[in-house]
């Protein structure tokens, strides 16, 4: 049984290159999240944009799976649907940026931040990622520590760098799981 879930896991892993596609989408969501909170506008706004922003990662990530030949459903693995899940369990936590939002909205951007590091966590064991596993534990501690002290538009852009080394270390992962 547990050999068979490895086959599958490792299926995962391949096919959909361990979400590669998704993490280089949100190197384009960080951006446009920074761009949006170096500006001048209300943190409100600015707030309500970043939730804008978010909402376009998938359709990105599905335009950025085309580009670099990930299967993005991968219909044939059952344990696809236990990584949609694992998105959709973070929606549930956006209620807590959703009450922040209006409430601390100068550390929105944090929660937010903290939320979306976590949720990572069980693509670690989907995906056998070390990568995953390593900032799942990283990025909530760095978004505490940088948006405790620093505006949201240096986490915004501190994301950047730490989804362009995540991009990076998921492309290595991925030629260490084809070589072997």
């Amino acid at each position: 049984m547990m050999k068979e879930i490895d086959e599958l896991r490792l299926d995962c892993a391949l096919k959909q290159k361990r979400g590669l596609h998704i993490i280089l989408a949100s190197i384009i969501i960080w951006l446009a999240i920074a761009i949006i909170h170096i500006s001048s506008i209300p943190i409100l706004t600015k707030n309500l944009f970043t939730f804008i922003c978010a909402a376009v990662l998938l359709p990105l990530s599905y335009f950025v799976s085309k580009l670099i030949n990930v299967d993005f459903q991968n219909k044939g693995n059952p344990l696809t649907e236990l990584g949609i899940l694992f998105s959709v369990n973070q929606a549930l936590y956006l209620l807590i940026a959703m009450w922040i939002y209006p409430t601390i909205p100068e550390k929105m951007l944090m929660i937010l931040t903290i939320i979306f590091g976590a949720h990572l966590l069980p693509y670690s064991w989907l995906y056998k990622s070390r990568v995953y596993f390593t900032l799942a534990i990283l990025i909530p501690f760095l978004a505490l520590i940088v948006g405790l002290n620093f505006e949201p538009a240096i986490l915004a852009l501190t994301m950047i760098g730490i989804e362009i080394v995540f991009s990076l270390a998921l492309v290595w992962e991925n030629k260490e799981i084809t070589k072997n």
